[in-house]
C-alpha cells in the first residue's frame, strides 16, 4: 500500500471503531473489533478485516448485520473523512486469533509431552544406576 492508502486504511479503522462502538444500535454488532483495513490501489474498496468477542459462532450474524449497516457507516465515515471519493466497504471475518490460540494449544501439548519424556528419561536412569 502507498502511504496515502495507509493512512487513509487506518483513518477509516479509526472512526469506523468509533462508529460502531457509539453509533450503531444493532445488538449483533456490540464487541465486534476491527483487526485491520486494507485498500486497493484507486482507494476504491476497502476490505475489513473483523472479529467478535462472542468468537465464531456469531460470524455470520455479524457479517450481516454489518452488510446492513454499510451504507450508514460508508455515509457517516464519508461526512468526517471528506475523502474526494468514500471507498465501498467489504466485512470479512479475521480467523487469525482462532488459528493463533490453535497454535498455542499445540505448543502447550508439545510441551507436556515433551516434559513426559524428560520425566520418563529420568525414571530409566535411576532405574539403571540401582
Amino acid at each position: 500500500m502507498t502511504i496515502k492508502s495507509e493512512r487513509v486504511a487506518e483513518l477509516i479503522m479509526t472512526h469506523l471503531s468509533q462508529l460502531l462502538m457509539t453509533e450503531v444500535r444493532d445488538p449483533r454488532l456490540q464487541g465486534v473489533t476491527i483487526i485491520e483495513v486494507n485498500l486497493d490501489r484507486e482507494i476504491e474498496h476497502a476490505q475489513i478485516w473483523i472479529t467478535s468477542l462472542d468468537g465464531d459462532e456469531s460470524e455470520a450474524d455479524v457479517i450481516v448485520a454489518l452488510d446492513k449497516a454499510s451504507g450508514f457507516l460508508r455515509r457517516e465515515l464519508a461526512s468526517r473523512l471528506r475523502l474526494r471519493r468514500m471507498p465501498h466497504l467489504h466485512f470479512k471475518w479475521d480467523y487469525s486469533v482462532k488459528h493463533a490460540m490453535h497454535m498455542e494449544a499445540v505448543l502447550d501439548e508439545l510441551k507436556l509431552d515433551d516434559a513426559d519424556d524428560d520425566t520418563s528419561d529420568d525414571e530409566e536412569l535411576d532405574d539403571e544406576q540401582d
